[in-house]
């Protein structure tokens, strides 16, 4: 066994240590849920063994207590609790909180005291074993023919056999259950891979012993085998902790990024609204800026409200159904057409406030026309629909832009404010836009033209 192997115990410890890390606020924060609490000690648990496992700690171990071999039951010990670890999780794992029973609790208590029990034999079995060789990498072998170390070896590898496996075989068929997430389904995976690991782990100790009782040395597979299973399968319990919580914060971080990088075309246009923009705070939080975002695209919408025209978003998704856009997509681009229309009249009025048309436009309420503009890059606009005073025609039915029609009170921005993301994203295909204000538009202009 070379030095290398042993090195790579610290692989794993950072990766459990990483894990626990990450579950600490949890555990502190709900101490009395008992799925927590076996988590917390599994992985408290899991650092510990791979801490005292090591050769260094394990000579740093005997000589600080003076007594040759020490290490052995300590570490076995700590083995031994991380065992039942596993099995209290799977306990409060199935059961849940709201699911106590009798029989999980009497299930507990048995798992408790069974493997308290193995770690007070442990320790008696060591004080009658006759251990004075101190053997850092091979004691398991070395000792496997001497009277109660003997029995105290296999009583430990039997410990971890039998809760490695029942824990494998529940964490695999759990998860096949339909409906988990899919971290979770993930990191059960890596759990499972990781019991099953630890079931190479026992084999290779119990063949290298059984080999030594028959009087055969295979142990290359108690120096090598072992030591390199252990690595690998407390790395993937490791990881099989860390991916639900990881994978579920990072696809939670990466949704809210979306969301307001997706919001940016209507945020930008709301800025020739209220010509400015949303706070920017580098400190903030990505939830924050969203929030942000939101909340100033929805209070420039409110602001350009009066100069929406229903009639034009009514037409455009006609048009946008006619073209062959399905009917969510031809909302959005109605919407799209009518908000970008509306922010080229409020412009005009502004340009013209101080012109007579304007003060008799004004004074009569009526709006006056005004030439034909581009949309998004050139489209004609309609001035015919706002040629006169009468109200506008009525929204589309249920299928068309909005689930209600104009109110009396002004142009109903139901849909806009709430499907602000549909609307951003409609403004990112500006030749769509213009089809469809051009096959909105033509009607309208056939019949002025025709009158």
């Amino acid at each position: 066994m070379n030095h290398g192997m042993y090195i790579s115990f610290w692989l794993p410890t950072a990766v459990l240590g990483a894990a626990l890390a990450i579950k600490l606020p949890s555990i502190l924060k709900l101490w009395r849920d008992p799925l927590l609490r076996a988590v917390g000690g599994l992985l408290v648990f899991a650092c510990a063994v791979f801490v005292f496992a090591a050769p260094k700690t394990i000579a740093w171990t005997n000589r600080v207590t003076g007594v040759p071999n020490i290490a052995a039951p300590w570490v076995y010990s700590l083995l031994t609790a991380l065992s039942a670890s596993w099995l209290l999780l799977i306990i409060a794992w199935r059961n849940g909180r709201t699911e106590r029973s009798a029989q999980t609790r009497r299930a507990t208590r048995w798992v408790v005291s069974v493997y308290a029990g193995v770690v007070v034999a442990l320790w008696v079995l060591f004080a009658l074993a006759d251990v004075p060789v101190e053997r850092i990498r091979d004691l398991d072998t070395y000792y496997a023919n001497t009277p109660y170390m003997r029995e105290e070896i296999l009583l430990y590898l039997l410990a971890h056999t039998v809760a490695c496996s029942v824990t494998a075989r529940l964490v695999w068929n759990w998860s096949r259950t339909e409906g988990l997430d899919a971290w979770l389904r993930w990191g059960l995976r890596f759990l499972g891979a990781g019991y099953v690991t630890n079931l190479l782990f026992s084999a290779a100790k119990l063949t290298a012993v059984a080999a030594r009782w028959t009087g055969h040395d295979l142990d290359w597979l108690n120096t090598s085998i072992a030591p390199s299973a252990a690595c690998i399968a407390a790395t993937l319990v490791a990881i099989g902790f860390i991916v639900p919580h990881a994978g579920q914060y990072l696809q939670e971080r990466w949704r809210v990024r979306r969301r307001h990088r997706s919001l940016q075309p209507l945020s930008r246009l709301m800025r020739t609204v209220t010509g400015g923009r949303e706070p920017f705070d580098l400190r903030a939080t990505p939830e924050l800026r969203l929030i942000r975002r939101e909340t100033f695209i929805r209070d420039a919408l409110l602001q350009l409200a009066r100069h929406l025209d229903d009639d034009l978003r009514a037409r455009s998704y006609d048009a946008a159904v006619a073209l062959g856009f399905e009917r969510g997509r031809a909302q959005a681009l109605a919407a799209g057409v009518a908000l970008l229309d509306a922010v080229q009249t409020r412009e005009r009025s502004q340009r013209g406030a101080g012109t007579p048309e304007a003060a008799e436009s004004a004074r009569t309420g009526v709006r006056t026309a005004s030439p034909a503009s581009p949309v998004a890059g050139g489209s004609p606009a309609t001035g015919a629909s706002r040629t006169s005073s009468a109200p506008a025609s009525p929204g589309p039915s249920s299928s068309g832009p909005s689930s209600s029609g104009p109110s009396s009170s002004g142009p109903d921005t139901t849909y806009l404010l709430r499907e602000i993301q549909a609307v951003s994203r409609a403004l990112r295909r500006p030749l769509d836009l213009q089809a469809v204000r051009a096959h909105a538009a033509a009607p309208a202009e056939s019949m002025s033209t025709h009158e």
